[in-house]
């Protein structure tokens, strides 16, 4: 009896443990964030002398001076369409190219590995690197200022990433499906578009929602590509606060803050998609 009690009070005790533990992880992960919270209802004076104390008067001042200077409407349009249009051209891409890495017969099986492990080089490959060779080339295009600049460096650096995630997926799909479909007469494109396509939703969903959030958050080629107001996008209009002699904390945690709530929300929303896109998207071994 006695021996039974022990090994039922064991499970017991690992799984509060466990939940210890995930309760202390979660607030470690939120700290950074309630902090933030906090330090955008006190003034300049406050955040400087006593950042780590509660506020004196909790002020919605901050978040009125933010509104005021951003142009939410325009940042938020500008975004929307950077997004929107980088999202569909990359997903057609590396759908279509994860595809024909783990589907076609290359003449080369090392050809083929050696395509594969240069599309992933660029997973290494920090985006400051290429920051001067963009502005090159980008000015050499005559595309500043515009949502293509941005667009385009936007779709290169996703490719490495999606190409994981999709061509994990497809190696694990099974032909037996795209055979059938292959015999009742469907071509390559409809065979994509009809029968993989929507099989690979979970995948599909997980990379929009990783890309939404990187080019939402994006700054060092938004700041680099982009000078005219009227063209910015969220994260750039942010650093409006910062003048040349002077920087308005309390406005830049404010806007912080507005800008990270919907992208908390939008997490919290489709969390379950991402887990189902990550493990349907593992490379298996």
């Amino acid at each position: 009896m006695h021996g039974l009690a022990g090994s039922r009070s064991k499970p017991i005790m690992g799984n509060a443990g466990v939940n210890i533990l995930a309760i202390i992880v979660t607030l470690l992960v939120l700290m950074p964030f309630l902090w933030m919270v906090l330090l955008s209802f006190k003034t300049n004076g406050e955040i400087l002398n006593n950042p780590f104390s509660m506020p004196e008067t909790f002020s919605v001042e901050n978040y009125g001076r933010a509104l005021s200077t951003l142009n939410m409407g325009l940042l938020y349009k500008n975004t929307f369409i950077i997004a929107s249009a980088t999202i569909v051209i990359e997903i057609v891409i590396t759908f279509m190219s994860s595809y024909a890495l783990a589907r076609m017969v290359f003449r080369s099986e090392k050809l083929k590995k050696s395509v594969f492990a240069l599309l992933l080089t660029g997973l290494a490959i920090p985006a400051f690197i290429l920051l001067f060779p963009v502005y090159r080339l980008t000015i050499s295009l005559g595309l500043l200022n515009s949502y293509a600049s941005l667009i385009i460096p936007y779709i290169a650096t996703a490719i490495s990433f999606n190409t994981l995630l999709f061509t994990g997926f497809l190696r694990g799909f099974p032909r037996e499906v795209e055979e059938a479909a292959v015999i009742d007469g469907c071509g390559l494109f409809a065979l994509c578009k009809s029968i993989v396509f929507p099989i690979a939703m979970p995948v599909v969903a997980t990379v929009f929602i990783f890309n939404i959030l990187y080019i939402w958050n994006e700054f060092p080629f938004a700041v680099t590509l982009i000078s005219d107001e009227a063209m910015m996008t969220i994260s750039l209009g942010i650093s409006q606060f910062k003048g040349r002699f002077n920087i308005d904390y309390g406005g830049i945690i404010a806007a912080s803050t507005l800008l990270i709530i919907p992208q908390l929300v939008f997490f919290a929303f489709f969390q379950r998609f991402i887990m189902e896109g990550m493990t349907a998207g593992a490379v298996k071994g």
